[in-house]
């Protein structure tokens, strides 16, 4: 249940969600449920996760709250639990078995709050023969096709950042799992433990390609299929200012009214000849490097030629139709992605920034009805 005085800030309202720190698709998981209203607590080390930027930049860790508790200390893993009694969710990130060693693991969670969803969060998964072994996003991607499918025929893999593995295939599946375990719990009473592996998501992400390579339709290298550069018009072309335009005029009636104004109307008939396509992309690049970035996102704008410029991370939030619907917000003088999707009765929004290690405790103790927690925060500012 939400705290006294608790507004509705997102469909999640009222879910009590505790996140055991840690780095990269943990944190990112816990801030989409924390966006979507639920009140998430961050359980901080003493120290700090021990990788990641200063806490006054880590837009992860918005719209929660955070306490401070020393896992490996003796009352510890009791005060973790006391809060996972009175939760929903429990999210963490450990590797298989350490929160078991802790004493705060799906057992112990389970003994004192049967409905609690626990989400698990890693590379591997719980179970296989590399579950124990370290790793990080590109570790993951690798295995599971995805990694080798992106990037040029002659040129390594291009590596995606980490938004492939840790968020897509790792917080995005992680998240879904446990929305879908919540409602099992409120439907039956009963809690489970999702367990959300980057290599499943990851993979899974992939479901439509794994169809096409079946069917003969993809070809199981890079830069020599349809969506993956090796289609002249759907792909990217250099400008004469040496800045992008983005091309994906994959259907007819898109690619027509890309060739016509692009000034190319003589290869409307390469769309479908295959053979004709090495010309046709020799043809469009030397016609993109013609103009600036700029006045070609002039000749393009209101047409449906499906191109659009490649902006930089600071010139997005600019893009006017970006702007226009809000995708960038500005908060405590960071400009960051607004929280999605949109709902048109729960709205959400950037209620807080980034939680300061152990400046929720007074909050969390009164509204989790937590006491231990202020008591705690009182000691270590010497009473």
């Amino acid at each position: 249940m939400a705290g006294a005085g608790t507004t509705t800030h997102g469909p999640l309202t009222g879910v009590r969600v505790v996140e055991l720190a840690g780095i990269g698709p943990g944190p990112f998981a816990a801030m989409l449920l924390a966006d979507l209203g639920a009140d998430v607590v961050r359980v901080d080390r003493p120290g700090g996760p021990g990788l990641g930027i200063d806490p006054e930049y880590d837009v992860t860790n918005r719209n929660k709250r955070s306490v401070v508790i020393d896992l490996k200390s003796e009352d510890g893993p009791a005060r973790v639990l006391d809060l996972a009694e009175r939760a929903d969710v429990l999210v963490e990130g450990f590797r298989p078995g350490v929160a078991e060693r802790l004493g705060v693991g799906p057992g112990a969670c389970h003994a004192r709050n049967p409905r609690l969803v626990y989400g698990r969060m890693t590379g591997w998964g719980q179970e296989g023969p590399l579950a124990e072994r370290a790793g990080h996003d590109i570790a993951y991607i690798a295995p599971t096709g995805v990694l080798g499918m992106t990037g040029g025929p002659d040129v390594p893999p291009t590596v995606p950042a980490n938004l492939v593995g840790d968020y897509a295939g790792g917080s995005l599946y992680l998240v879904v799992g446990v929305l879908a375990a919540l409602h099992h719990a409120r439907a039956t009473g009963a809690g489970q433990v999702v367990d959300a592996a980057i290599v499943d998501g990851t993979a899974h992400l992939a479901s439509m390609i794994h169809g096409m390579v079946a069917a003969g339709a993809w070809q199981d290298r890079r830069g020599a299929n349809l969506l993956d550069g090796g289609c002249p018009y759907y792909g990217t072309y250099e400008t004469s200012d040496g800045k992008y335009m983005a091309v994906g005029a994959l259907e007819a009636r898109f690619y027509d009214e890309f060739v016509r104004l692009l000034g190319i109307e003589e290869h409307a008939g390469a769309r479908t000849d295959v053979a004709r396509w090495d010309a046709l992309r020799a043809t469009v690049a030397a016609r993109f490097r013609t103009r600036t970035r700029e006045e070609w996102t002039a000749v393009f704008d209101g047409s449906d030629a499906c191109v659009a410029p490649v902006l930089s991370l600071r010139e997005a939030p600019a893009h006017p139709h970006l702007a226009a619907r809000g995708t960038f917000t500005d908060h405590g003088g960071i400009t960051q992605p607004a929280p999605a999707p949109r709902f048109s009765v729960t709205r959400t929004s950037v209620r807080s920034g980034p939680a300061r290690p152990g400046t929720g405790a007074a909050g969390v103790a009164r509204d989790w009805d937590v006491p231990h927690l202020a008591e705690d925060d009182r000691a270590k500012d010497g009473g």
